[in-house]
């Protein structure tokens, strides 16, 4: 056992090929457009891919801007020894009131995970018809939001968006975003946001 978790440069060189291959499945490329792609041949992408050579840091940075991904992304697979996860039961988590000026709301943070180019947060939140306006928000990353009970109407930029339990929302965060009227007395949805590490 403990053997499997030291990293030697042959599991090194296998755990970057299999991130390879993966990165470059994800996008749909085959082998010789990955290569065309990273000025790179064919025969070293399968040698890398297959574990049978160490690839050079040039090589590497090489294939992470073809593939348009960060050059740690290719390193993936060799720290997959450690990782976190959050389990929260239901009708737990930690429960906070977010005031911003006269409006307040209810919301329990369900999972927080934070990674070298990755930050990603769950909450479930709860908001009821008051006589201050919900705040509006500007960001980066991505959100995305799963209406559980009642209505709303949601701001995306100049657009208005009709919410019904059952709706979902995911856009870009870069746009004012937010909710402009609560129909219902309460309104619960799922946010979720990730955004990439600056």
């Amino acid at each position: 056992m403990i053997a499997e978790t030291i990293h030697t440069p042959a599991t090194i060189d296998r755990a970057i090929g299999q991130a390879l291959r993966g990165l470059r499945e994800d996008r749909g490329l085959n082998a010789r457009q990955l290569a065309q792609a990273a000025a790179v041949s064919t025969a070293m992408i399968s040698r890398i891919e297959n574990g049978q050579v160490s690839p050079s840091i040039a090589t590497l940075n090489a294939l992470s801007v073809a593939l348009e991904v960060p050059l740690i992304s290719l390193f993936r697979e060799t720290a997959t020894h450690r990782a976190d996860f959050t389990h929260v039961k239901q009708g737990e988590g930690l429960k906070s009131t977010r005031i911003a000026d006269s409006h307040s709301h209810e919301f329990t943070h369900l999972a927080y995970h934070k990674r070298r180019e990755l930050k990603f947060d769950a909450h479930s939140v709860t908001l009821k018809p008051q006589d201050a306006k919900p705040p509006v928000y500007i960001g980066h990353g991505v959100v995305f939001i799963y209406a559980i009970e009642g209505e709303a109407e949601y701001l995306y930029g100049k657009r208005s968006i009709h919410l019904s339990a059952g709706d979902s929302l995911s856009f870009d965060a870069e746009v004012v975003h937010g909710f402009s009227r609560i129909l219902t007395n309460p309104f619960r949805f799922l946010s979720i946001q990730a955004e990439a590490q600056r």
